[in-house]
């Protein structure tokens, strides 16, 4: 697995009912259509998406991102930076998490706090979601996981499980 593998199948999630091609979301991404094509067959091949490679397989996607992405795609909190809030600091969950000290971004000159700096699973990231705040929003979840604490970690379960029965619908 490769970064934008996750990248990839959070954005056929996030734009599932646009009818968006390859191409568009490859585009949206700022990656390659080759890449794109050969991440979507990495997917297939780890059973995340099925044969079509149009339908990710949501079961087996909240499974790693919940236990194995923290193992594969750690995060380590950096220097301060203007950025994208991430982690806790997102605004979708201001109502289900108290905002404490443990703020996180994106490095992004388009940012408007400064806070400390996590990198994002592919560089494309901080761009990527201001295009699309439905991938922000499963992105932000991605790296609660990544974080690995036990609080966040729940909260984040919960979320996701509502997003992706959504998709699922």
């Amino acid at each position: 697995m490769r970064p934008q593998d996750i990248i990839i199948l959070l954005k056929l999630i996030s734009s599932e009912g646009r009818g968006m091609s390859n191409k568009d979301m490859a585009q949206e991404l700022q990656i390659s259509a080759s890449e794109f094509c050969e991440s979507l067959e990495r997917c297939r091949e780890a059973k995340l998406i099925d044969n079509s490679k149009r339908f990710v397989n949501t079961l087996a996607l909240e499974e790693f991102l919940v236990h194995g992405i923290k193992y594969v795609f750690p995060i380590t909190p950096q220097a301060k930076v203007r950025g994208i809030p991430t982690f806790i600091t997102a605004p979708f969950l201001k109502d289900k998490i108290a905002q404490g000290s443990d703020c996180y971004v994106w490095k992004s000159s388009k940012g408007k706090i400064r806070e400390e700096e996590v990198k994002p699973l592919y560089k494309t990231v901080p761009e990527a979601v201001l295009r699309d705040p439905k991938l922000y929003e499963l992105l932000v979840l991605t790296d609660m996981f990544r974080m690995e604490r036990v609080r966040e970690v729940e909260i984040a379960k919960e979320e996701l499980s509502k997003k992706l029965a959504e998709y699922n619908a």
